[in-house]
């Protein structure tokens, strides 16, 4: 059954791990950060700058949309291995981060401390798994390639669900012999959907605008820009559909007595994706993901612009 959208712990909310585990969280996912940008330096170009806003713009609209899955629970696009698909695995990444970080901040989607871990779960984990089974079968016929791409996206949600977990584990809130199969079990149909959204996606781009996806392919105009946003801006119409059950995380935490070691966020900007004056109504939830999909565009391109190689380059990976 589809209710109006509600609050959701989409990301892990701080209270989940320990400070130990959050700060070597930080600290591998700022290693991988910095790696990226020093990638990302190498291989942004004309092509990728905008393309980047778009799909992180997409992205976030994305996961706006909790869709329902078996046992009373939800899940939610992801969108790492699609980024790491179209833009490579360290732009990828920065597009992801960009997403991730706007959710905490400005809407109190996962926690302020715990930041570095849904960034290395959401954004690390997933990009690179995902892109690195993607890669073994890309240079196959469109059916092999389109069977990769839906592996490597399952794949990718089931490595994120165990290294949350692990990282649950390690922090003491739940035993490893709960929260490992827990989190794998109801995220193997999670992936399902991140699975068939991923898949969709690529087939879309191969028959509208297959040179996205071509290495060294320079975009010729900008209208494929303005219809990138227009869909991630359509996207956030369907919002208010969005299935109010919990999602994998929230639905373990709360069968398994975790739950209630989540911490409020310090304060409130536009929490759950509402506008506090428009209240929790359909018309605030589609008024904060246009919000949303216009700031991380334009953040993601902003940052792709600093970071912009100006010499020709050859390939986008």
């Amino acid at each position: 059954m589809i209710f109006p959208a509600s609050v959701q712990l989409l990301h892990i909310p701080d209270g989940f791990l320990s400070l130990p585990i959050s700060v070597v969280s930080w600290a591998i996912t700022l290693v991988l950060l910095y790696f990226a940008v020093r990638n990302a330096q190498q291989v942004l170009d004309e092509r990728l700058v905008p393309l980047a806003g778009i799909m992180a713009a997409f992205i976030f609209a994305g996961q706006m949309l909790n869709f329902p899955v078996a046992g009373g629970t939800s899940g939610h696009f992801i969108g790492a291995t699609l980024a790491a698909i179209v833009l490579g695995p360290w732009v990828g990444l920065l597009a992801m981060t960009a997403v991730i970080s706007l959710q905490a901040l400005l809407f109190q989607d996962g926690g302020l401390v715990v930041m570095g871990a849904n960034i290395l779960i959401m954004g690390i984990v997933p990009t690179f798994v995902g892109y690195g089974l993607y890669q073994l079968l890309r240079n196959q016929s469109r059916g092999v390639m389109l069977v990769g791409t839906a592996v490597a996206s399952w794949v990718s949600i089931e490595m994120a669900a165990l290294i949350t977990a692990l990282l649950i584990g390690f922090s003491g809130t739940s035993a490893f012999n709960v929260a490992v199969p827990a989190m794998l079990g109801v995220h193997a149909l999670v992936g399902i959907g991140e699975a068939l959204i991923t898949v969709a996606a690529i087939s879309f781009i191969q028959r509208t605008r297959p040179q996205i996806l071509a290495e060294g392919s320079v975009a010729g105009s900008g209208r494929w820009v303005v219809a990138g946003l227009v869909i991630a801006l359509v996207v956030t119409l369907f919002a208010p559909l969005a299935s109010a059950s919990p999602d994998g995380l929230e639905w373990v935490a709360g069968e398994h007595g975790f739950l209630q070691t989540a911490k409020d966020a310090p304060y409130q900007i536009l929490p759950d994706y509402t506008i506090p004056f428009l209240g929790e109504s359909g018309f605030s939830t589609i008024v904060a993901g246009i919000v949303g999909v216009l700031l991380v565009m334009g953040i993601t391109y902003l940052l792709g612009r600093l970071l912009q190689r100006h010499e020709p380059v050859t390939s986008n990976q």
